[in-house]
């Protein structure tokens, strides 16, 4: 009796295990270049339940003027102007609209050109993405942009 209930437990852990090891990944968690093919993002689900992109490659690592990597150089906080730009946090706290799985909204878009943090709009379109960053409160007032699928 007690054998059949260890194996019974360890075939539960075991298929609960393989059910996490083998989750499917959404659809927007891939590597995405941005639309000028100056970048690459990773968008990943965090342990918020949200999901962020991260900068995982520049075409242009080195500043040519500095000889160093590609800083932040435009942020508003003087203190993360000398932060690089590779692996930075651009998209944060995206989660999918529930009237639509190829919409996720709630999230921000940080652009490093200009320094300035926008509320934005992920709409998934299956090799591709517009990605829309617009003035929070005025959705009116924004640009989108298409993405395309590095991977």
């Amino acid at each position: 009796m007690k054998k059949t209930l260890l194996c019974a437990a360890l075939v539960c852990f075991m298929i609960a295990f393989a059910g996490k090891t083998f989750a499917q990944k959404n659809q927007i968690e891939k590597v995405w270049y941005d639309e000028k093919k100056t970048c690459k993002v990773q968008i990943y689900l965090a342990k918020d339940g949200k999901y962020y992109g991260k900068m995982i490659w520049l075409s242009e690592p080195i500043d040519k003027k500095t000889g160093n990597p590609q800083v932040d150089k435009e942020n508003p906080n003087e203190k993360l102007r000398n932060v690089p730009l590779q692996d930075m946090v651009i998209l944060s706290g995206f989660t999918p609209d529930p009237k639509d799985p190829n919409v996720y909204t709630g999230g921000s878009v940080y652009d490093p050109d200009s320094g300035k943090t926008y509320c934005g709009k992920i709409t998934f379109k299956g090799k591709e993405l517009d990605m829309r960053g617009y003035i929070c409160s005025f959705s009116l007032f924004g640009r989108t942009e298409t993405w395309t699928l590095a991977n």
